[in-house]
């Protein structure tokens, strides 16, 4: 075989074998047992989907609005993000409610200077109602739902 063969041939075997990983089989300490130092388990909590709020009109100024959608995001431990958009105005707050309580109130002020105080009752883990009253007087009922 030439010098030029041998070259190629062992560039060749050289790049197949940087793709390879070597790691070693015996990982016991010496004495037998096994160690859990270094080594941490650390719990990681679910992450609950967000809800969806539907708002309805409920009254002629929420009826000139229409209705609405929105996102109550992270419910966790009965607080979350609570955001929609409502006749070019885009709200912001929050959604709380005690723990394992079904009652709860979102409170949210507006892009524009306006606000909205909801009261809701959830009937499940993933479904609820209620209602929203906005500062220009609109009344909407909210349908929440996972």
């Amino acid at each position: 075989m030439s010098k030029l063969m041998r070259v190629l041939a062992a560039g060749a075997v050289g790049a197949v074998m940087s793709g390879c990983y070597v790691m070693p089989l015996n990982q016991h300490p010496v004495g037998g047992g096994y160690s859990a130092q270094g080594t941490a388990f650390v719990p990681v909590a679910a992450v609950r989907a967000p809800f969806t709020a539907r708002l309805y009109p409920a009254n002629t100024a929420a009826s000139q609005l229409g209705p609405a959608s929105g996102m109550i995001s992270n419910p966790e431990d009965g607080r979350g993000q609570f955001s929609f958009a409502v006749g070019g105005e885009s709200f912001q707050g929050e959604a709380t409610r005690a723990a394992h309580a079904k009652k709860g109130i979102a409170n949210a002020s507006g892009s524009r200077g306006g606000f909205v105080r909801c009261e809701y009752m959830m009937s499940s883990s993933a479904i609820g109602s209620g209602s929203c009253l906005f500062s220009g007087g609109a009344r909407y009922d909210m349908h929440i739902s996972q």
